[in-house]
């Protein structure tokens, strides 16, 4: 798909299908689209009243335009009140139009869509985003794919000439969601620890980054009990994945993000019953797999930051050498802690993670994790959790976040919680008490954190949607790279 800018007015263009995105206080056709609707003998604003448009945010509509037009259909998408368009609704909008030109047929697509805040790159990056993301369809395991219909060949971003290198940006951060969207989508027969550290491992050849995957044996060096006392009922071996970018000069600040890895979490004793959802714990290694697509991202950039990405990658499984519920584990720091069930394995392996990263001498750290089913209770399926006791990170994230078009809620560290997680044997339990469960696995994380800046997410919600929402089709959504990038990057 040939994807530009360009500065022909929408008088002017030509092509299969033009789309105009409208607010909801402006349907009234003035300017040059009263002009264009003369052109086109009134086929706009017949369009407008017939559908009774409005202008809300997500709706369009598209008629068929007489003979003889230089265009052969025309087509509405609501952009909602013009006061409050953000970019997200230029992404939503984008992803609107290009789902209606593949449902036409439509080859040639011209799409006309407003300026956010007189930044006409960052307006291009997020409607890029917007239709790379929604014409996306992973058919990898299909025969044959559900959706035949053909994308647009060519599509022209009317007004937006010369914004090539956003395009290109854009691009560069659509290829890191789709790595993400692919390694959560894809079963546990298919995305194993291996394959993940063999998928990091390219991302380091292709782009430059260093990497160093340590195997079980340096994990026991490090005194990883609390990971390694997840990954010993797998027979696929552990692996612990190091991957930097690193970028010519001194680099302005020094970042960790560490992905929560588990390629399939059965509960392992604690076993997860029938109609838990079982069958979707191939999306336990989300946090690892959009820590990989940012890692994809931030290669092709280039920023002058340091960024180290981190995950402990394993299976959580049940076999005769499973952990027990009431064994003891001994985590890299020292700490010990008592299992009280076996299916809360993230946060055991994210311990070790969390430590080795501190060692590294960064100036802040995001973990990121399917973390509880909690935070998907307090939350929904739509908005992840943000926790973290430093100000300034959680304002960088809130802000980053904002312009992704991805949501976080901050939800309180409350130490009184911890109480729940006390031991009479160990250090800690590694579950306290139902009520606010993701709170306390936010503070069970904590433990393995003592100076640094540090922000934990609970991403187990969107990670995966069941129905077309936004630019998000069905299936895995590879949320959230953009944020990540956007954090990194730090000019959200």
């Amino acid at each position: 798909m040939d994807l530009q800018g360009i500065d022909t007015p929408r008088l002017e263009w030509s092509g299969d299908c033009l789309v105009i995105g409208l607010f909801e206080d402006g349907v009234t056709l003035t300017g040059d689209l009263a002009d264009l609707d003369q052109q086109l003998s009134g086929t706009l604003s017949e369009l407008i009243a017939e559908t009774e448009f409005k202008g809300k945010e997500g709706s369009s509509a598209v008629t068929r335009v007489g003979a003889n037009s230089p265009i052969r259909k025309v087509a509405v998408v609501g952009l909602g009140k013009e006061q409050t368009l953000k970019l997200d609704s230029l992404r939503r909008a984008a992803a609107t139009a290009a789902r209606l030109g593949k449902k036409e047929k439509i080859k040639t697509l011209g799409i006309s869509l407003p300026t956010w805040n007189s930044e006409p790159a960052r307006s291009v990056q997020a409607i890029v985003e917007g239709i790379e993301l929604a014409l996306y369809q992973d058919n990898r395991f299909k025969s044959e794919p559900d959706d035949k219909g053909a994308k647009p060949e060519q599509v022209d971003l009317l007004g937006f000439s010369g914004q090539d290198d956003a395009v290109t940006r854009a691009r560069q951060v659509f290829s890191g969601i789709a790595l993400a969207r692919e390694l959560v989508a894809a079963p546990a027969n298919v995305v194993t620890p291996q394959v993940l550290a063999d998928t990091a491992e390219a991302i380091a050849n292709e782009y430059g980054l260093d990497i160093k995957i340590l195997e079980k044996e340096d994990c026991e060096k490090l005194g990883m009990g609390a990971f390694l006392g997840v990954a010993q009922a797998s027979d696929l071996p552990p692996k612990f994945i190091h991957l930097t970018y690193r970028p010519q000069g001194t680099p302005r600040r020094k970042v960790a993000i560490v992905g929560k890895g588990l390629t399939f979490d059965s509960g392992g004793l604690n076993i997860k019953p029938a109609g838990s959802g079982v069958e979707m714990m191939k999306t336990d290694m989300g946090g690892a797999a959009a820590t990989l697509g940012a890692a994809k991202v931030i290669g092709q950039l280039k920023p002058d930051v340091e960024v180290h990405f981190i995950s402990a990658v394993t299976e959580n499984m049940i076999s005769g050498r499973a952990m027990h519920p009431g064994d003891i584990l001994t985590a890299s720091n020292g700490k010990t802690i008592e299992v009280n069930n076996t299916d809360a394995e993230g946060r055991l392996t994210l311990a070790d993670a969390l430590v080795f990263t501190e060692k590294l001498g960064v100036d802040a750290i995001v973990d990121l994790a399917t973390l509880t089913g909690a935070c998907i209770v307090a939350l929904g399926d739509d908005v992840a959790g943000l926790f973290t006791p430093d100000d300034t990170i959680a304002a960088q994230l809130q802000q980053a976040a904002e312009a992704a078009g991805e949501k976080f809620w901050q939800l309180p560290m409350e130490e009184k919680y911890f109480d729940g997680l006390k031991s009479v044997v160990a250090d800690m339990k590694n579950t306290g008490p139902r009520a606010g469960g993701s709170i306390t696995a936010a503070l069970f994380l904590k433990q393995f954190v003592k100076e640094t800046p540090w922000a934990h997410l609970d991403i187990a919600g969107p990670v995966w949607t069941d129905k077309e929402s936004g630019y998000n089709n069905p299936g895995a959504t590879g949320f959230p790279v953009r944020t990540l990038v956007n954090w990194v990057l730090g000019d959200a």
